[in-house]
């Protein structure tokens, strides 16, 4: 490169690193990302985006098995992963264009590379073929996301141990998966694969699935999966591995003091994620880390390095794509003089994806209690909402938790027909500092599944109108 001197380097392209530098170029800012994959990270290429398009095949697998009732006629329903696991790339693959569409509208400068500080202001990049280079700049931003955690004793091999990549690039159907850990990521792809063929087994340390989302949801999604065959084991420890040519057997203790041996032809090791951190010359450069970690930083991002800051995923749970892109905006508003910059890390939605929907913001019934607020919490069934019924989709529930002081909503829960969706109607009221009365007094549209929210924040009241 002719020019390496930058107002603002950011390391790492995944949704906190490209909406960083995007707002940096934006507000004038000589910007330069360095990334040594492709621009968009885990999320665009190898996380949300193409998982979430398998996801939206598998919904349409399930739709058909009950074309039926709708009047609708389709035949034998035959599934081709490889094909679904095609789209998923074509969809990826559009939105990573769509970044490198919009680096070249803000004047970015994509540095191809792997990036790691090398000194004040100095960032060190080699290129795959080994060439090195340095840039300088006043503000280094380290955004280099997470990579999947395995077991000491359940080592992922890529071949009969996957990550979650593996099961996303998998373009044939086994006949037998067991997931190792029931968070998001397990769940989704129990998912996906239960809906192509695949005879599932879910293994939970904690005492249910999605372990993070109020226990009731836990409970209809836990329902749901055992009804299609799904096995769940949860508040269950793997005691043991033994990976052979033919598949892997897993030695569990269940929640009964049981030892179960679940045979499985590939296991999904989904156990979490840890952040990257190796190699970026942290340590050289003074940059600390936390007792889990992951990069330190204070509410502006800044690291204990003048002039270093962090985003996404390395810099800490919850380890979300919404919640990395929302640190870079609030990274650079920082950097440009905004003493109020920062982030709600209270208002953070939380979803997940698979079949049914789960969505969430703020306390849990159980988190609200353990606080002691005193609260009241409602509840309204799809069973009851006209549109969830003609659509089919009746398992779940929205739950508001208010806390009686103010009517304040501490807490939304939505497990059901597009959750994920309906969720952001309480994040914007929660940032808006709603009451429980102003989110029922808002009109809600009919027949529409977001009735549900009017409903459920009444009967937070004691008094809705529809069960």
């Amino acid at each position: 490169m002719a020019d390496t001197t930058f107002d603002i380097i950011v390391i790492g392209a995944g949704p906190g690193g490209y909406v960083a530098a995007i707002k940096a170029g934006q507000l004038g800012y000589k910007t330069a990302c360095v990334e040594e994959g492709n621009l968009g990270g885990v999320c665009l290429n190898i996380g949300c985006i193409p998982t979430k398009a398998l996801l939206e095949s598998a919904a349409l697998i399930s739709h058909l098995a009950h074309a039926k009732e709708f009047g609708v006629n389709v035949g034998e329903v035959t599934t081709d992963m490889a094909q679904a696991v095609k789209r998923s790339r074509q969809v990826a693959d559009r939105l990573v264009k769509g970044v490198g569409f919009l680096f070249k509208k803000n004047k970015i400068t994509h540095v191809q590379g792997r990036g790691r500080l090398a000194g004040a202001g100095k960032v060190e990049v080699t290129a795959q073929d080994g060439g090195k280079q340095t840039l300088t700049a006043k503000h280094v931003i380290l955004a280099t996301g997470s990579k999947p955690r395995d077991l000491p004793f359940l080592k992922i091999d890529h071949d009969r141990v996957w990550d979650s990549t593996d099961a996303m690039m998998n373009t044939t159907v086994p006949k037998t998966l067991a997931v190792v850990g029931a968070g998001a990521i397990g769940c989704e792809f129990a998912d996906v694969y239960a809906a192509f063929g695949t005879q599932v087994t879910l293994v939970e340390m904690a005492d249910r699935i999605l372990p993070l989302e109020d226990r009731d949801c836990s409970a209809v999604v836990e329902k749901s999966y055992r009804k299609r065959g799904m096995t769940v084991h949860t508040g269950a420890k793997l005691e043991k591995a033994e990976v052979g040519k033919d598949g892997v057997t897993l030695t569990v203790k269940t929640a009964k003091g049981e030892m179960v041996a679940v045979q499985a032809e590939r296991v999904l090791s989904a156990i979490g994620r840890v952040p990257l951190v190796d190699d970026l010359g942290l340590e050289t450069a003074g940059v600390k880390l936390t007792d889990r970690g992951f990069v330190g930083i204070d509410r502006q991002m800044r690291t204990s390095v003048p002039g270093v800051y962090a985003i996404g995923d390395v810099a800490g749970p919850p380890l979300l794509a919404h919640k990395g892109s929302h640190e870079g905006v609030a990274c650079i508003e920082a950097i440009h003089g905004d003493p109020h910059a920062g982030i709600d890390y209270a208002n953070i939605p939380n979803c997940t994806y698979c079949h049914p929907e789960v969505a969430s913001v703020g306390l849990t019934e159980e988190q609200a209690r353990e606080k002691g607020l005193d609260i009241q919490v409602g509840t309204f069934p799809w069973t009851a909402n006209g549109r969830a019924l003609t659509a089919g989709e009746t398992e779940g529930f929205v739950k508001v938790i208010r806390d009686k002081k103010y009517s304040e909503v501490v807490g939304a829960h939505i497990v059901g027909p597009h959750a994920t969706e309906l969720i952001a109607e309480f994040v914007v009221g929660r940032h808006l500092e709603t009451t429980v009365e102003e989110m029922d007094r808002a009109i809600h549209p009919h027949p529409t599944l977001s009735e549900a929210i009017g409903e459920a924040a009444l009967a937070a009241l004691g008094h809705a109108l529809h069960i």
